[in-house]
């Protein structure tokens, strides 16, 4: 069964050179293995979202700039998340402060091409259905 995913998770980027964590602001209300359960709004860059080192997809601006500028050789650029959209698919029968609550199977996309996904729930001691 997958589990319920909080604050501390460890996340990786397909284009990101190095993984984050998830950041649930403590205005959060629900709890989960003694940290404060993520739902599927959880996704602002910059926010609950941190940077993944170097980004090496060329649909992101400074990368494809970089790139351009040493004559086509793949120069990655430091990694600014861009997650319009919430987690996907979420918990539906697990609701988070009203909202669809998120396991380490939900995925994140970037609108630099990236798949943001769950590599560590941040806790081993709640699963969810």
């Amino acid at each position: 069964m997958p589990m319920q995913t909080v604050m501390t998770a460890t996340l990786q980027c397909s284009f990101g050179a190095a993984p984050s964590n998830l950041v649930v602001l403590p205005a959060r209300t629900v709890h989960s293995g003694m940290q404060f359960a993520a739902n599927i709004m959880d996704n602002v860059p910059m926010v609950n979202i941190l940077p993944f080192g170097v980004c090496g997809s060329l649909a992101f601006p400074a990368t494809a700039a970089a790139t351009s500028a040493a004559m086509g050789a793949l120069t990655p650029m430091p990694c600014v998340p861009t997650t319009p959209t919430p987690w996907q698919p979420g918990v539906p029968n697990l609701l988070v402060d009203y909202l669809p609550a998120i396991d380490n199977t939900c995925s994140l996309m970037c609108a630099w091409g990236g798949v943001i996904r769950i590599t560590s729930p941040g806790q081993t001691t709640h699963m969810v259905p």
